[in-house]
């Protein structure tokens, strides 16, 4: 038996999360499941994405991962579908969301059924997933598609003395983690020394982790993921430097 993951904006104050689980629990009893979060930003997709692509490789390869968020799709019709991608299974409302999290590249994708429900996670990504774990193939559940609805992540910006970035996610301690990664950094800069320019601060080194520099400090670190991610250490930099989702970060290398 396959495993189910869990990613929605329905939060933690209402019954919604309970109703998915009364749901699972009359579709497949005993099937394993893991809440990635709840909590995210109401029909913020980029977050939702930010949020699955840090962690959705630490799952088993066939894990099947639901996204409930935005989850009537886009436009008066709506979508849904189901992409293979990775070796990982995800299910969501045709929004942009797979679109995104696999830079327009799944391996496979099936549209589901259409369906007229006040709550499409529960009624239809929920019966799909459950069969999926259960040993269904892609195409037992609808049709093969090659189009779905179309977003563009923000690409990263290289030159020759800079690489140019933004911010892609605000997280629960208001850092900042930014879509540079630690290998467009080394690629451009080649050993060289850099500053981090953000807003009106300016970072000098990198540390190996927030609370390594002073209290009330910018500082810039390389997550697990391997992102440059800025902020206060014990503050909040999005609050305290005005910086949001879509801000830019500059990385800036010695001219020799």
């Amino acid at each position: 038996m396959g495993l189910i993951t869990l990613l929605t904006d329905f939060g933690y104050r209402d019954h919604y999360v309970a109703a998915l689980k009364a749901r699972l629990l009359h579709l497949a009893p005993g099937l394993p499941v893991v809440d990635i979060s709840h909590g995210v930003e109401p029909f913020n997709i980029a977050h939702a994405v930010h949020v699955l692509q840090a962690v959705f490789r630490d799952f088993p390869a066939g894990t099947v991962h639901v996204i409930g968020v935005d989850d009537h799709g886009v436009g008066p019709e709506p979508g849904w579908q189901v992409a293979l991608f990775q070796g990982h299974y995800f299910v969501a409302g045709d929004n942009g969301i797979l679109a995104l999290l696999t830079s327009g590249a799944p391996e496979q994708l099936v549209a589901l059924p259409a369906a007229i429900t006040a709550s499409p996670t529960r009624d239809v990504l929920l019966p799909a997933a459950v069969a999926l774990a259960q040993g269904a193939t892609l195409t037992d559940l609808g049709p093969l598609v090659t189009t779905f609805h179309q977003l563009n992540n923000r690409q990263v910006r290289l030159q020759d003395h800079r690489v140019t970035g933004h911010v892609a996610h605000v997280d629960h301690y208001g850092n900042l983690i930014t879509n540079i990664s630690r290998t467009a950094v080394e690629a451009v800069g080649h050993g060289r020394g850099f500053t981090i320019h953000f807003g009106r601060d300016v970072v000098h080194e990198l540390h190996p982790h927030f609370s390594a520099a002073p209290p009330g400090e910018a500082v810039a670190v390389f997550n697990s993921q391997d992102c440059l991610c800025l902020g206060i250490c014990q503050g909040n930099a999005s609050e305290l430097l005005g910086l949001h989702f879509d801000s830019q970060v500059d990385v800036r290398f010695k001219v020799e």
